[in-house]
Parts: structure tokens; C-alpha cells; sequence
């Protein structure tokens, strides 16, 4: 009986606070596809592509994203299309529970990847700049501009998801 209650409350929470629901179960996959992609990118940069980090790449709009060798690019291709493409998923049927059309949330979601990955180059390349300039350097400053700069992206990211790209076809009346 006591278990049931939980359910029912946990139930009434979410119906009450769908919205706020819906966010943490957008952070919850973001941050699992994101465990993911992380373990691909070290597997495959420390394996599979290790010999390759040595030939360097010099294009500026790579170099901007933090891509300087053939290894990384390819390892950073693969493990951001893996966890790109979980994202996706997990959002689509289990965070927002889409039923528009999936050819169009996927170009959709495919712009919007392009522009986060140039704007979170971007966004890195300023935060290691104000980071140099105010001498604000070591591995907790590491990893509160790295949390910061993984936060900012969910401000047009989650809108994103929600209202343009996993919607749900209006019902006829």
C-alpha cells in the first residue's frame, strides 16, 4: 500500500509539474548520452585513432573547435554522432514523447548540432581567454569553466528540443 502512494504521488508530481518533468528528464538524457559519448571519444582516441594524433590538422575552423590532428577529428566525429544520435532518441520518445515528423526533427536537430558545436567552440575559446587573463588556471578552475560551458548550450538547446524540433501533432477536434 505504502508503495502505491509513492507511485500515486510521484504520479501527481509529474502531471502537476510537467514541464519542470520534462526538463529533468532532458537534462537526465543529456547527461547519460553525453557518459556515453565521453567513453566512446577516450576508447577510440587512446586505441583506435592513437596513431593518427600526431598528423596535425591546421584549419582554423577545426582548430576553433579544439580538432588539431586526424585522430581527434575522426574520434570526435564518431563519439558526437553517437551521442548526438542517443540524445535524439532518448528526447524523442522518452523526454517529449514526439510523434511529428521524424525526417524533419532530424534535420531539425542537425542544424541545431552544427550550431552548438561552433558555438561551444566559441564560447570555450572566450572562457580560456577570460580564464588567461584573470589567472584563474588549476583543475578546479578546469572544471568550473567545463561545467559552465556545458551548461550554457541548454539555454537554446532544450527550447529547441521542446518546441521546434521533438513536437507533438496537434489533435484534430
Amino acid at each position: 500500500m505504502a508503495d502505491e502512494n509513492k507511485k500515486n504521488a510521484f504520479k501527481k508530481w509529474t502531471e502537476k509539474h510537467a514541464e519542470i518533468w520534462k526538463f529533468i528528464k532532458f537534462i537526465i538524457a543529456g547527461g547519460g548520452s553525453s557518459v556515453i559519448e565521453l567513453i566512446v571519444h577516450m576508447v577510440l582516441l587512446n586505441t583506435v585513432f592513437a596513431a593518427m594524433t600526431t598528423q596535425e590538422i591546421t584549419n582554423p575552423t577545426l582548430n576553433m573547435i579544439g580538432i588539431n590532428s586526424k585522430g581527434y577529428l575522426f574520434t570526435y566525429l564518431i563519439s558526437t554522432t553517437v551521442g548526438y544520435a542517443i540524445a535524439f532518441i532518448l528526447n524523442r520518445k522518452v523526454t517529449f514523447k514526439a510523434d511529428a515528423n521524424p525526417a524533419l526533427s532530424m534535420v531539425l536537430y542537425f542544424i541545431m548540432v552544427v550550431f552548438t558545436i561552433f558555438a561551444n567552440g566559441w564560447i570555450g575559446s572566450a572562457m580560456q581567454t577570460f580564464a588567461a587573463d584573470h589567472n584563474l588556471t588549476g583543475n578546479i578552475w578546469d572544471l568550473v569553466f567545463k561545467v559552465i560551458g556545458m551548461a550554457i548550450p541548454t539555454l537554446w538547446t532544450y527550447p529547441c528540443n521542446r518546441f521546434i524540433i521533438h513536437r507533438k501533432k496537434k489533435t484534430q477536434v
